[in-house]
């Protein structure tokens, strides 16, 4: 038994018959074990009122016996009751630091006999170490072993049979760990405009404090123009709780920041998950008056006042029995409003009911229904789009089912392992032999390709293989679209991507598309009921999908510039290369649509973008002056032959005279409740004077200039479909 601080192994007749992380969680009540290894590893620094998760070994030794004995039997009743080795007269052998001192070894062994041991020996790790290499640690010559744990990192030199001298540092993978952690959230700064900030970063958040004045807020790892936001009394103190109203709690990031006592005068409330070296830092800061004891209070009375907010300390009925099929529902609901109709020729789409589909692509039976990181969820099950489309009454091509089956169990297993938290390597795609296509075109209507990209945290854009397809994407999409075509069958792409792809140099292709982003665990379920016009889509693009990366402004920068210097920290950035680099926001306020619109430059989806089974036509646009604001109502019909909804925008062009201005910019948006073929609904969309303002950093103020106003109202930013125009006459200004 190799009894480490990080994992636990056993080995039984020369094979790994345990490898399990070194947690265990008991019952609060009773201190009775509830789980171990892997098990406990997923309740570890969870908060549950009546389950403790411990790590009972600590820089390589024994800090809690009792949890120690506990999950030591517990790793042992996982081996097999037959294996011999675990027989009634047990036989164990335990590697231990070679630094350990008496107490520490009569721990480890009192640990065994109580967890079954009859017969307990200890070797000292460097020993283990040098006999699983296969080292002749009897040979009159010396060999250095180094043995990197998660507790303990032990240096011996070996020679004739014994430890001629070692050293046992208590410094290992939980430290580094936690270096790589601190360093990488240290080494990212960007630089950006107060403008662009208020203007587009901020204003989600501005949104969220004033609509929905949430509880809890937490700040980012990175640096802004070379201040953390943990440590930034601006960000924290002066725009969120001053200007913004905000009365809830802040709270970092996992290990964000370096200062605590900055971050606790900056306005944060508590620091995740709080280590001993900042608990020490505040105390020793408030004893000598650098911390002013005050906000420690402060911080304390918010924390209290939210507890106290909670339906549990109010002794309200809470359920742990949510209605999951209704939530289901919501789920699915959800994914098909969100999804977007992006190319429909020859009415493709919808589906005819009762027809057979040819499914190509991994994420079809692979899917992505959600990003990585904490962005990523234990859903109790997914639905992958053969099970959602053959519940919607289809017959899916089971050969080439099965051949993607074996083909992805394969690649999965030739997958080298990586940290869970982050997104797995993609799988290489399948590209069915020419066979295989041409028997699929024989026996289904339709080919329905599958892209697959995940995202979310962590991971950064890349240009091939991400952004542009791969040259087996490429193949897959002109191959089959080639063969079905000459049938005379039609061929659908589904999207399944959490960002923009490159689509310019395929779409021509094929006959429809659908961007169904990332839609959960009924994605399935919803693809079939957008295919199918069950539901007929009227989701709108949120980006813009351009014609080619350089496209895009940011592109030219991204992910930062090099710079050199001895110090990383000193040059704040993120790490590229070994180095220290910053990402600079040239583009400014010309993001997205702004830029695109603004430069007329061409694109393959304007942002706002998405088409429907239906057709609407906009009329009767009316202003109505407020208060310096405005009211816009427009009429809006469905001119087709299915019932459908439809999402009006709103754009306004300002003055370009006096700070830089793009063409338009989105000030409000409207959906239509389902509008049968024929029927009318009257949109009204409120703009609030503020909603008229940029802001101008040299005035430190929101302003509206004098000039002629126009108000663009559309399916789409490119797609404006009436306007009007209205004229301010003096500056409009607020303050922030």
């Amino acid at each position: 038994m190799d009894l480490g601080t990080a994992n636990t192994i056993i080995i039984s007749d020369d094979k790994i018959v345990v490898d399990e992380p070194s947690v265990v969680a008991l019952d609060r009540r009773t201190d009775k074990m509830i789980a171990v290894g892997g098990d406990a590893k997923m309740m570890y620094e969870k908060e549950h009122p009546n389950i403790r998760t411990i790590r009972p070994l600590h820089d390589g030794v024994i800090a809690d016996f009792t949890a120690c004995e506990q999950m030591m039997r517990g790793l042992i009743k996982m081996v097999h009751s037959g294996n011999r080795f675990f027989s009634p007269s047990l036989r164990m052998v335990i590697g231990v630091p070679s630094g350990s001192t008496e107490v520490e070894l009569r721990a480890v062994r009192d640990s065994a006999e109580h967890a079954d041991g009859r017969d307990v020996y200890l070797i000292f790790e460097p020993m283990a170490a040098a006999l699983g290499m296969g080292l002749d640690v009897e040979a009159p010559e010396g060999n250095m072993i180094v043995d990197i744990g998660g507790g303990s990192t032990e240096i011996a030199v070996i020679s004739l049979g014994g430890i001629v001298c070692n050293n046992s540092l208590r410094v290992a993978g939980d430290d580094l760990t936690a270096d790589i952690q601190e360093y990488m959230s240290r080494q990212h700064n960007v630089k950006v405009s107060e403008r662009a900030l208020r203007e587009l970063y901020l204003k989600g958040f501005e949104i969220a404090v004033k609509e929905s004045s949430p509880w809890t807020i937490m700040t980012s790892y990175n640096r802004i123009n070379g201040t953390y936001t943990s440590e930034s009394p601006w960000l924290l103190q002066d725009v969120l709780r001053d200007e913004w109203g905000f009365e809830g709690i802040v709270m970092t990031d996992w290990f964000a920041g370096a200062d605590a006592v900055k971050q606790m005068q900056a306005g944060n409330d508590l620091l995740m998950p709080g280590t001993q070296s900042q608990q020490q830092a505040l105390l020793n800061a408030a004893r000598n008056g650098q911390l002013d004891v005050q906000v420690l209070d402060r911080n304390i009375e918010r924390i209290l006042d939210l507890i106290m907010r909670t339906r549990t300390f109010r002794h309200e009925p809470v359920s742990n029995r949510p209605d999951l099929d209704a939530h289901a529902r919501i789920s699915r609901k959800a994914a098909t409003e969100g999804m977007v109709l992006l190319k429909n020729e020859r009415d493709a789409l919808p589906l005819a009911a009762g027809k057979k589909l040819a499914l190509f692509g991994n994420s079809a039976y692979d899917i992505i229904i959600g990003g990585t990181g904490s962005g990523d969820v234990h859903e109790a099950y997914s639905v992958a789009l053969p099970e959602g489309l053959e519940n919607a009454g289809y017959a899916t091509d089971k050969a080439l089912s099965q051949a993607y089956a074996e083909h992805i169990k394969a690649a999965k297993v030739r997958r080298p392992e990586t940290n869970p938290f982050l997104a797995p390597p993609p799988l290489p795609e399948l590209v069915p032999t020419a066979e295989q296509i041409g028997a699929a075109v024989a026996a289904n209507d339709v080919g329905v390709i599958t892209i697959g990209r995940n995202s979310g945290e962590f991971i950064d854009r890349k240009a091939e293989g991400d952004f542009y397809l791969t040259e087996a994407e490429q193949t897959l999409i002109k191959t089959v679209s080639a063969a079905f075509h000459k049938a005379g069958k039609p061929v659908v792409v589904v999207l399944n991507v959490g960002g923009v792809i490159e689509v310019a140099s395929w779409r021509d292709q094929v006959d429809a598309i659908l961007l169904a982003w990332q839609p959960g665990q009924e994605a399935g379920h919803a693809m079939a009921d957008v295919l199918s016009g069950k539901v007929n889509p009227s989701g709108k693009l949120t980006d813009t999908f351009a014609l080619d990366l350089k496209d895009y402004p940011a592109a030219e920068n991204f992910p930062g510039v090099t710079l050199l210097g001895s110090d990383p920290a000193a040059s704040g950035g993120i790490v590229i290369n070994d180095r220290a680099a910053e990402v600079e926001y040239r583009d400014d306020i010309r993001v997205g649509y702004r830029h695109f619109n603004t430069r007329d430059v061409e694109v393959a989806y304007p942002f706002g973008y998405g088409l429907s089974y239906t057709r609407f036509e906009y009329r009767d646009l009316k202003l109505t002056r407020e208060d310096a604001g405005f009211t816009a109502s427009v009429i809006v019909t469905n001119t087709g032959r299915r019932a459908g909804k439809e999402v009006v925008q709103l754009y306004v062009s300002a003055p370009n005279n006096v700070l830089e201005k793009p063409a338009a910019e989105l000030r409000a948006y409207a959906r239509t409740r389902l509008l049968q073929p024929g029927q009318s609904q009257t949109l009204v969309m409120r703009v609030e004077p503020r909603g008229l303002t940029s802001f101008d950093p040299e005035a430190h103020r929101w302003v509206a200039h004098p000039g002629r106003y126009t108000v663009r109202i559309g399916a789409s930013s490119r797609d404006i479909r009436q306007q009007a125009h209205f004229d301010i006459k003096d500056d409009l200004c607020f303050m922030p």
